[in-house]
């Protein structure tokens, strides 16, 4: 019974990562990577942040036998859109900054279209940067606090402070392990576009910081926070 309820609550931690908001977070948080590792360290990083949050704060309203109120909920929901809506501003002025735009050329009669970055991210290094890895531990950590309400209710039924400890424990590890076996999926596409593709690597960064801002936009608004 106790095996079946912990892979319960990995396989629902697991479904959990793959939500919209969390994959526009850690996508855009990750177009700042420049390698495989750096992308799984920025998807591991937000992954124990949010587990980490889950947690302690799961825990804790499972041991006082409470809930969160429901304005804290709002807020907490509020927070997550007015973070993606930062990580949407944030993506555009790095393109801004890389000075990315399009020249139309022409060559024995035929226009062609050619984007130029007169500065790049992507530059010849493997380190990981540790105020990126501070960032989405911290992006992770808000998002915790957001989702903790809910998990904490699907935690109760475990009868007992250590069995609803173990459950939100496997939540969080399946959480992690979804953010990086995604981001392993689609590091080496988006790596080859980054790094190959200048026009679409501009198409892409727009489209991501269009979908930062509608979603933490409807984020914020669903909260009620400001109603």
């Amino acid at each position: 019974m106790l095996v079946s309820f912990l892979t319960l609550g990995v396989l629902l931690g697991l479904k959990h990562a793959l939500e919209a908001d969390h994959l526009s977070t850690v996508a855009t948080l990750a177009s700042r990577s420049s390698s495989t590792r750096q992308m799984v360290g920025v998807a591991t990083a937000w992954g124990c942040g949010h587990a980490a949050a889950l947690v302690v704060l799961g825990s804790a309203l499972v041991a006082l036998g409470s809930a969160l109120p429901e304005n804290v909920v709002r807020l907490f929901e509020a927070a997550v859109g007015v973070i993606l809506v930062a990580l949407g501003i944030d993506v555009l002025r790095r393109v801004r900054r890389q000075r990315v735009h399009v020249h139309v050329h022409e060559h024995g009669g035929a226009k062609h279209l050619h984007a130029h970055a007169h500065a790049t991210s992507l530059e010849a290094h493997d380190h990981l940067h540790v105020p990126l890895l501070r960032r989405s531990l911290l992006v992770g950590g808000v998002h915790g606090l957001a989702g903790s309400a809910a998990v904490t209710v699907l935690a109760l039924p475990a009868g007992s402070f250590p069995r609803a400890l173990s459950y939100l424990l496997a939540f969080g590890a399946g959480s992690v392990a979804g953010m990086i076996a995604l981001t392993l999926a689609v590091s080496a596409p988006i790596l080859w576009t980054f790094r190959k593709q200048a026009k679409a690597t501009l198409v892409l960064k727009c489209l991501l910081s269009g979908i930062d801002l509608g979603l933490g936009a409807w984020i914020v608004v669903q909260s009620g926070v400001f109603h």
